[in-house]
């Protein structure tokens, strides 16, 4: 006889592989253009009144920093809602657009301000350790999902197309 608390967990078992693969893609999004838009914001800081933002913001107090590295993901809520109110009317491919878009400027801002704040967001004690916890646990999951047979599958395929794009 299976007991109540098995009987309980075995439904959630599915849903958290799913929430998991879900999240593993979204981050896997994130890490690969994470450093790649970094790259490219920071090209920005060789223009001297870029230079002197960048310096501001990294003279920020911790709570400051905080306000500001919140600030893409508040600002980029509502273009998220507009983007479903147009797939919800229709307009799929021009709201998968601006989501991508949203996705894709809020990932490289979002990336250059935790690199100008990481130092200021870690001298609060609390962030420092959501942080830790949030690093190990991305780095769990981005193991699990290299050594993954899909993952490990669509490097091969990478390689063989970089292989024949380079003949």
């Amino acid at each position: 006889m299976i007991s109540n608390q098995h009987r309980e967990k075995r439904p959630r078992r599915p849903i958290r592989q799913l929430l998991q693969f879900i999240l593993a893609v979204l981050i896997a999004f994130e890490e690969w253009g994470w450093e790649p838009l970094q790259a490219y914001i920071a090209r920005f800081s060789r223009w001297p009144p870029w230079q002197k933002l960048e310096a501001s913001i990294m003279k920020l107090p911790p709570y400051a920093a905080l306000a500001l590295f919140a600030a893409p993901a508040i600002m980029l809520l509502p273009l998220k809602i507009a983007a479903l109110w147009l797939i919800g009317h229709g307009r799929a491919f021009l709201g998968i657009l601006v989501i991508v878009v949203a996705k894709t400027l809020g990932t490289a801002v979002v990336a250059r301000l935790l690199t100008l704040t990481r130092p200021r967001l870690l001298e609060l004690s609390w962030f420092a350790h959501l942080y830790d916890l949030w690093h190990h646990w991305k780095t769990t999951l981005l193991e699990q999902l290299h050594s993954s047979t899909p993952w490990r599958l669509a490097r091969v395929i990478q390689r063989a197309i970089r292989r024949l794009w380079a003949r």
